[in-house]
């Protein structure tokens, strides 16, 4: 017998199925292998959980039509993950699998190995064990489980979704925002609501801390590593001294225990260094590390410093490699070959064997939330494995979210902070217009123009100098919004009604606005953003006017205004399809939009980062943290003791805390904010989005708890995903919310699931999506 589960869609058939299994494929037949079934007359992919003497099932069993290869691809922390990250979304555990094991390609499985022995046959009732492979390609099944030490018992997911209570307590010890560290004394806040099954968990992982031995097991076959004492860990990494408890993090890690921390790395940090270090002591203690970071260019820095440390036991996962590069680099990482992964969102699924750190770098980048169902976002999933296994964890930037600043005040993680002695001397002088008397004073229309009096003196001082200027513009194009010039409405196009804009491949781009009255522009052809038809004649819908200006200038108009304030010196731009990874040291204008900067040898001599009021002016829960973050990561690229200068109101929040260089400040007042209004991550959000038909469908079948609130229905917030494809959209798709306080988040996702499931049989084609936690919430 074999218990599998297949790869269906529908909500109300994510459980597991009992299969016969033939003679020939006895075997090959082993738990985690892929496999081929036939349901309702149809074959489906599936992978083998475990392996039945008997089965339940008092009807006639279908036999498993065949073992697609030998390979245990499903290891069991995994599956407990994927179960976990399913409870916590409201998803199902098929979709789950989607994203974290790669499809496979058989032509990489069989790459530089010899005719391998038939596996070893385990007992017939058994979970799956941890594929343990040498390097000649053998599987070797009685290999040490890491795992087992620390979850002793098998764990099926049958049990897992079916056991009474399971599920509950998976959903509330997975909530790491309720999670009490053995040596941390625990801090009540209303963003951290603990259940008692939160309590229970919280125990369970202190004793495991106190009992915990500093002698590490390493890979079978190899002896005991010890400890590496502190004094060899602090004068081999001197990078982390500049951090209040550095290098005791460092030690902990080396100790084979698991600290978590928000880590907020100092201006100018060689951030890549310092994580391929953290890296670098947990592979020397004999356990392996993931990091994450948001892009192909910050995957590259970290693997180079990874590889110049580890060698080739560090490999890069990405989706932007080919099917066979990425599998085989996958199947490293699977057969021991492989102890560190340096991946974008999917590597958090990555099957390291013996975990011992998760580290995200920029975890309030949007893309680490994934686009495809069920949602779930990396930081999350990268903290329910974290606390599954007792690995280590670190969120990593120069900025925090206020996600993470509630877990720190949960006291699940801590601060690895610097000195403020030690920051003044790392970080540049950052200054906003007109932010004293004294300085209106000098320049009283500072806070009105886009580039004020200092910034182009300041500028001037390091281009003769010799140093490099830094200039961060929030959107990239020529002038990439317009609106009329009577009456500020925004100029549509009359074809789709999209925006109209005066994109950099415009022949009028050059010269297209010609000065009018007051400042005003007239355009002579735009052309719309979304059809790309060209406006010749533009009248205003509501007032007539054929004048236009400018609502946002972009990168291109920027870097040619730039070029002429500034003859004869270099201007080189960075965005979009054309972005830099580096450019040399000398006398040049950078003009770059924004997550696009490129260092410079040294540090740019000054920083201007225009148009504050396009990033803290949208309309977005987490619109002032995403500026400070942005803010931020331009302002670090400077040298110490350079000029930053921020074109904002320097009364606000978040422009004062880049002065201050205070991302815990803000982030503690962010969190601060949200808990008042209740808003993520104070409390639990659902956001359901269809037709109003759909969302009533699922409403009425769910069993929500008794303190949900809901919310709306609202429109989908601007940029946001549809749910459904481009062919059959619905004539109006709304949004509604349930609010649920933290205490309540696991029994509001299993309402959820149960009602969609429910839902599933009724073959509804309605356009319907779950999202807990969305980003973009509006």
């Amino acid at each position: 017998m074999a218990r599998v589960l297949p790869l269906l869609e529908p909500a109300h058939l994510d459980r597991d199925f009992d299969y016969l299994v033939p003679p020939e494929l006895d075997e090959l037949a082993q738990p985690g292998v892929r496999v081929r079934v036939r349901f309702s007359g149809r074959l489906i992919d599936g992978y083998l959980l475990e392996r039945l003497e008997r089965s339940d099932h008092t009807g006639k069993l279908v036999r498993l039509e065949r073992v697609v290869s030998g390979e245990r691809v499903l290891t069991p922390e995994i599956l407990k993950l994927v179960t976990v990250v399913a409870a916590r979304y409201a998803g199902t555990r098929a979709d789950v699998l989607r994203l974290a094991i790669p499809p496979r390609h058989a032509k990489v499985e069989t790459e530089g190995t010899e005719k391998t022995e038939k596996p070893k046959r385990t007992s017939k009732k058994s979970a799956i064990a941890d594929p343990v492979v040498a390097m000649d390609g053998v599987v070797d099944l009685d290999a040490e489980q890491p795992l087992a030490a620390a979850h002793p018992g098998n764990t099926t997911a049958d049990s897992a979704l079916s056991a009474p209570g399971s599920t509950d307590n998976a959903a509330a010890q997975a909530d790491p925002h309720g999670v009490e560290p053995a040596d941390v004394e625990p801090v009540t806040t209303p963003a951290a609501v603990e259940s008692p099954e939160t309590e229970a968990a919280a125990d369970a992982v202190a004793t495991q801390a106190q009992t915990a031995t500093p002698v590490l097991q390493s890979e079978p076959g190899q002896q005991a590593v010890s400890a590496v004492p502190a004094q060899s860990i602090a004068a081999e990494f001197p990078g982390w001294g500049r951090y209040v408890h550095g290098h005791s993090f460092l030690s902990a890690l080396a100790a084979g225990r698991g600290p978590r921390a928000g880590w907020q790395a100092l201006p100018g940090e060689d951030w890549a260094r310092r994580l391929a270090e953290l890296a670098a002591v947990t592979v020397r203690g004999g356990r392996g590390a993931v990091i994450m970071v948001p892009d192909q260019r910050d995957l590259d820095r970290v693997l180079a410093e990874c590889a110049a440390l580890l060698g080739e036991s560090a490999v890069g996962l990405a989706a932007g490699l080919g099917p066979s590069a990425r599998y085989r680099r996958w199947l490293s990482v699977l057969r021991g070959q492989a102890k560190v992964v340096v991946g974008t969102r999917s590597a958090v699924f990555s099957p390291v064997r013996d975990l011992g750190l998760i580290a995200m770098w920029d975890d309030g980048d949007d893309t680490f939330a994934e686009p495809r169902s069920p949602y779930p976002h990396a930081r999350e999933v990268a903290m329910l494995r974290a606390h599954e296994t007792g690995a280590a964890f670190v969120a990593a930037g120069f900025a925090r979210t206020a996600e993470v600043q509630a877990i720190v005040e949960s006291g699940w993680a801590h601060d690895l902070l610097a000195d403020r002695s030690v920051l003044r001397q790392a970080m540049p002088r950052i200054t906003a217009p007109g932010d004293t008397d004294a300085a209106l004073e000098r320049d009283p229309i500072a806070q009105a123009i886009r580039i004020p009096a200092v910034a182009f003196t300041e500028a001037r001082k390091a281009l003769k100098d010799g140093g490099a200027v830094l200039v961060q513009v929030p959107r990239r194009g020529y002038i990439p919004a317009l609106s009329c010039a009577k009456c500020r409405i925004p100029a549509r196009c009359r074809h789709c009604n999209g925006p109209l804009a005066l994109p950099d491949s415009a022949p009028a781009s050059r010269g297209a606005l010609r000065s009018g009255r007051e400042g005003v522009a007239e355009a002579q052809s735009p052309a719309c953003r979304w059809c790309g038809i060209t406006e010749a004649a533009f009248r205003c819908g509501a007032c007539g006017s054929r004048a236009l200006r400018a609502v946002v200038i972009g990168a291109s108009r920027t870097a040619e205004e730039l070029g002429r304030a500034f003859p004869g010196v270099p201007v080189r731009g960075s965005g979009g399809s054309t972005i830099l990874n580096t450019v040399p040291a000398g006398a040049q204008v950078v003009v770059s939009t924004i997550g696009a900067e490129p260092p410079v040898p040294g540090g740019y001599a000054v920083a201007m980062l225009l148009d504050g009021w396009a990033l803290l002016g949208r309309a977005d829960l987490r619109a002032a943290e995403d500026a400070l973050r942005r803010w931020m990561s331009a302002a670090a690229l400077v040298r110490p003791g350079g000029r930053v200068i921020v074109m904002a109101d320097a009364a606000l929040p978040t422009v004062q805390a880049l002065v201050r260089w205070d991302p815990v400040w803000h982030a503690r007042f962010e969190l601060e904010q949200r808990t008042e209004v209740r808003f993520p991550p104070a409390v639990r959000f659902a956001a359901i989005d269809g037709t109003s038909d759909s969302i009533a469908e699922l409403l009425g079948e769910a069993k929500l708890p008794g303190n949900v609130e809901v919310l709306g229905p609202v429109p989908l917030p601007p940029g946001a995903r549809k749910p459904f494809s481009s062919g059959d959209s619905p004539a109006e798709v709304e949004r509604m919310i349930l609010r649920a306080d933290r205490s309540g988040a696991a029994a509001l996702s299993r309402a959820l699931t149960a009602a969609q499931a429910v839902r599933s049989t009724h073959r509804s084609d309605a356009p319907l999506r779950v999202q807990i936690d969305p980003i973009d919430i509006g």
